[in-house]
């Protein structure tokens, strides 16, 4: 028995809120459970210098968790005056997951910037993070095809991300904190509305396992990502 109480391939509710606030481009406040993250898109028209004059654009992201989005307050990686490791990964994540189904050279040369801002954590941040981001995005780019600053869409499909664990012997879906700090391997897979594969992140915490537990835990994930591709289509029509 899951401690929610949830069948091992039920997803916890997913809860999208688009236009969340008013200055972004594009902004969702998106919800897995009990976590949640606000994301923001920025449409600026300028370029990292390594890609300027090259003819295409470019989609990156930035990741952070408010002080108390958990059970005690963290400090402020400003304060430290550095980034965790564990940030940096998850930002470049996000970043590569969203330029997976970006066209960047219909972008033309500007920048979208993907701000993730965990407000409450209750595992799975990451993958909250970039199935919002692609809201975002969505919200961002129609409306520069609406005011005809893009003459082609540069989103070539949705990207969505879930986690997946074993949990007690039990591949499971979506793992909530309780899950992830005592599964013996916990996975995020970054899954395409087309059927392709993004990413794979798979480890082995308290236990090995073999390649048909690997192959379930994908096939959980398609069945979590399929039901976030619902909500995110819902969320932007």
């Amino acid at each position: 028995m899951r401690p929610s109480g949830r069948a091992p391939d039920e997803m916890r509710t997913v809860t999208i809120e688009p236009h969340f606030t008013r200055h972004a481009e594009g902004s969702v406040l998106i919800g897995f459970g009990d976590t949640r993250v606000l994301v923001t898109a920025s449409v600026e028209d300028r370029l990292p210098p390594w890609l300027r004059g090259k003819g295409e654009g470019w989609v990156t992201a930035e990741y952070g968790m408010l002080p108390r989005a958990t059970h005690t307050r963290g400090q402020r990686e400003a304060a430290k005056g550095k980034q965790s490791g564990r940030t940096q990964e998850i930002q470049r994540l996000i970043g590569r997951s969203l330029r997976a189904v970006t066209d960047l050279k219909l972008l033309g040369e500007r920048q979208i910037t993907l701000d993730c801002d965990v407000i409450q954590a209750d595992g799975g941040t990451r993958t909250a993070a970039i199935s919002g981001a692609w809201v975002a995005l969505r919200i961002a780019v129609d409306k520069l095809l609406a005011e005809g600053k893009l003459e082609q869409d540069p989103i070539l499909t949705q990207v969505a991300a879930v986690s997946c664990g074993i949990y007690q012997g039990t591949p499971v879906l979506d793992l909530d904190y309780a899950e992830d700090s005592t599964a013996d391997a916990d996975a995020n897979f970054v899954l395409l509305a087309d059927g392709k594969i993004a990413e794979a992140q798979a480890t082995a915490e308290g236990a090995t396992y073999d390649e048909e537990g690997l192959l379930r835990l994908l096939r959980l994930a398609r069945i979590g990502c399929n039901r976030i591709f619902e909500a995110q289509l819902k969320a932007v029509q």
